[in-house]
């Protein structure tokens, strides 16, 4: 909800004038302190172990057709089920690196640097094996692990044709469509944000041709450049937001192919404002409410940040005031909440939809 303090411009205008053009002028208030719930997770690390109750530097949630939460660990290399009592259950990862286990349990599996997670209509859990350049499937029904996407090699191959033969270079975050017939990809070391469709299995590319660069507003996505594509995620609308890291930018395809920034100056700073003059530092994941809005892990300012369409305006909405965040990466909304992965405080936070 927006203040209803009268911008002084508005002094000079009529009282529904007035009204609007408060209405766009200023942002909506910061979630308060008190109004954030921490679900699990505490500031000191985890060992890295196979029975422990904490975290070690979890980067993505999400929540199974259950309602159950899942969370996946970057430094840990773990995925863990919050129980009905509030408690972690591990269902991947012994905690060690490597690239073993497809077949079998995925108790037994190893991962290097889970970045995040999506989670299936049918239950399966989908992982982005960051540096083994692959996604990873839990099977719902049986426990067991295996290559989703991916040969394990790294380069860039397979467009057009099926997932499994696909060469991928840095897995970065994934996350379904609205319809959840596709998983969107953001393949950093290939400067392209590419999409499976999950009845076919086929891969293709979204956004961005190889190269690294700023993409010139209203160019085609897949002929233009990305400086490095974090994370991407749809609205129901069909526009595709995809958050740059380096290029400390908020950029989107629309439904015509086109691409434009809508966010962020390239130059990182913690500016809010008009939100082609406010300023990222290292923005590093996303998700959109149904409204729109898109929340923004905004990673080395340690805040999260609104995008509001609408009003073109950036906003910070956590952690600014009292309540501070380390690092922040994962950000999911689910019914009237923002939950939000504070990384480097290991721990799950949940929040009212600002």
């Amino acid at each position: 909800m927006h203040h209803l303090l009268i911008h002084p411009i508005a002094w000079r205008l009529s009282p529904l004038a007035a009204v609007l053009l408060t209405a766009v002028f200023l942002p909506a208030s910061p979630v308060r302190a008190e109004q954030v719930t921490v679900l699990i997770g505490d500031p000191t690390p985890a060992p890295q172990s196979l029975t422990t109750d904490k975290l070690n530097i979890p980067f993505g949630v999400e929540f199974d057709p259950q309602g159950k939460m899942v969370i996946a660990e970057y430094i840990g290399g773990r995925v863990f089920r919050v129980d009905d009592q509030g408690q972690l259950e591990r269902i991947a990862g012994t905690g060690k690196k490597g690239y073993q286990g497809d077949g079998g349990p995925a108790t037994d599996a190893t991962f290097d640097a889970i970045h995040n997670l999506a989670i299936l209509p049918s239950g399966d859990v989908l992982l982005s094996d960051h540096l083994n350049h692959v996604v990873r499937r839990i099977d719902a029904t049986n426990g067991k692990i295996s290559t989703f996407a991916g040969t394990g090699q790294k380069g860039f191959y397979g467009d057009g044709g099926p997932a499994a033969e696909a060469q991928m270079n840095v897995v970065m975050a994934v996350a379904l469509t609205p319809d959840k017939s596709r998983l969107l990809i953001a393949d950093l070391g290939n400067h392209r944000i590419r999409a499976i469709d999950i009845e076919s299995g086929q891969i293709t590319t979204l956004a961005g041709n190889g190269q690294r660069g700023v993409p010139e507003d209203g160019q085609q996505a897949t002929a233009a450049p990305l400086v490095d594509p974090r994370a991407a995620a749809m609205d129901e609308a069909g526009n595709l937001y995809i958050v740059e890291r380096n290029g400390n930018a908020l950029r989107v395809v629309r439904p015509s192919g086109v691409i434009e920034t809508v966010a962020g100056t390239g130059k990182p700073g913690d500016a809010d404002g008009p939100a082609l003059e406010a300023q990222f530092k290292e923005p590093k994941y996303l998700a959109i409410a149904p409204d729109g809005n898109v929340f923004i892990a905004d990673d080395m300012n340690h805040t999260i940040r609104k995008y509001d369409p609408v009003a073109k305006t950036l906003t910070t909405v956590l952690g600014k005031g009292e309540f501070k965040l380390q690092r922040p990466h994962g950000v999911t909304v689910r019914g009237d909440w923002l939950y939000v992965v504070d990384s480097y405080h290991h721990r799950v936070l949940r929040m009212p939809l600002p």
